[in-house]
């Protein structure tokens, strides 16, 4: 498709929605693909400018298709908008008709996604991923020709981290509260599951573990456009995790995504569902007194703050810097709780970048590898500045990706558990 194309193209936006945003430009700072490109269309503004004209003449082109596949959906200009207006929903609604209605996912990329669905095809190619890695197999097939499939295959797997190739399995406590696993978080990060249940069980709580049939929230599909996956994987995971418990999110990308159920699937059962749904660290924080004190904190230390604890006879507090992943900071709004739970334990070092996203953006990274790479140079110089050399992410996508670029990111309560074991849990 040449950019003089067209193609028909019908956006279920309403009219009052796209004129929502009255082009004061409060987004643009807060915007990384503007921040990066400097481009008008590639800022919220623009990108809601395209979506209006594009619903007036009912067609799109392929610059359309450009600059709405290269939003970040971090939502950070929703933090930023003085009007409110709801930029991630209408960005949601363009994906969703662009790949309804075009080729816009490839079909490849849609058995890709569908796999996160399936918990034992995902565990068998992650193991083989795993084995491949430490074979060479990964560098071996980058260099397999001149076939652009192979080379851009071989590219994106070699950019990810080392897959585990067996991992032990997580053991339900009680019924206190669901502990949602996910997907790839499951399979390759599952010992961060194991720190957050430690933390949990930590306040007296037992933690129940879903069945099989919740294994993907249908975050990344959604991202896609592929929204229909979405609410078939919400129903899912719904009918998985009955009663009445809360469902403990340990990843603000999945966090997010099941806090919209309601929106999403329009149903009451749905906004009931999305109800029990909290970050764990916004259910850690009301029950912070039930937490244990860490073997570095000093009796008084129970902030982010380390002067309390300077001032007494307590070893001098580790040093950790926060990295807000944007679903937890611009959608759920739940990075405070970070703060208060991790601050217990450490002295908090904050970024001076006002929360801008890191790059990752659930697959983004691996499809705009170039602007996802520039985001993260900023976001790393802020880390730089803080003079710290742990960086705590509540997000699994944030964390691989600064991972790969040498820096040490942990989930914030993989820092909290290795405290609360004495400094003794790797």
């Amino acid at each position: 498709m040449s950019s003089s194309d067209s193609f028909p193209l019908q956006l279920d936006i309403d009219s009052d929605t796209l004129a929502s945003c009255v082009a004061c430009g409060m987004c643009l700072p807060h915007c990384p693909t503007y921040r990066v490109t400097g481009e008008e269309s590639a800022s919220p503004r623009g990108r809601i400018a395209m979506m209006r004209d594009a619903a007036e003449r009912g067609e799109a082109d392929a610059a359309f298709v450009e600059f709405m596949d290269a939003c970040i959906q971090c939502r950070g200009c929703e933090t930023a908008c003085p009007a409110g207006v709801h930029y991630g929903h209408m960005m949601e609604a363009t994906r969703e008709a662009l790949a309804s209605q075009t080729s816009y996912q490839p079909r490849l990329r849609r058995l890709a996604y569908r796999a996160l669905g399936m918990p034992r095809l995902l565990g068998f190619g992650s193991r083989l991923l795993g084995l491949s890695q430490r074979l060479g197999l990964i560098r071996l097939l980058s260099l397999l020709g001149r076939a652009r499939p192979f080379r851009q295959l071989g590219a994106m797997t070699a950019s990810l981290p080392r897959v585990p190739v067996r991992q032990a399995p997580l053991t339900a406590s009680g019924d206190d509260v669901w502990l949602f696993t996910g997907c790839v978080m499951d399979a390759w990060m599952r010992d961060t599951h194991r720190a957050v249940q430690a933390v949990i069980e930590a306040t007296g709580a037992g933690v129940a573990l879903p069945p099989a049939g919740a294994t993907c929230c249908g975050s990344l599909h959604l991202h896609a456009g592929l929204a229909s996956d979405t609410r078939r994987l919400a129903h899912r995971v719904m009918a998985a995790l009955p009663g009445e418990a809360p469902i403990l999110i340990d990843s603000a990308g999945c966090g997010a995504t099941m806090k919209e159920y309601g929106h999403l699937l329009g149903t009451e059962e749905a906004h009931q569902f999305a109800g029990r749904v909290q970050d764990v660290h916004e259910w850690l924080a009301e029950r912070i007194d039930d937490l244990p004190e860490g073997a570095a904190t000093s009796p008084d230390a129970d902030g982010p703050s380390a002067s309390d604890a300077m001032a007494s006879d307590a070893t001098p507090r580790e040093r950790v810097a926060v990295q807000d992943p944007c679903h937890l900071r611009h959608v759920q709004q739940a990075h405070l709780p970070v703060r208060a739970v991790l601050g217990r334990y450490v002295e908090i070092a904050e970024l001076d970048d006002e929360g801008l996203c890191c790059g990752a953006g659930g697959a983004y990274s691996q499809q705009h590898p170039e602007v996802a790479g520039a985001v993260r140079e900023r976001k790393a110089a802020a880390i730089e500045r803080t003079g710290v050399s742990v960086v705590a992410s509540a997000n699994p996508g944030c964390t691989l990706h600064l991972r790969a670029v040498g820096l040490d990111v942990r989930h914030p309560l993989e820092i909290v558990a290795e405290h609360l074991d004495g400094g003794t849990q790797a």
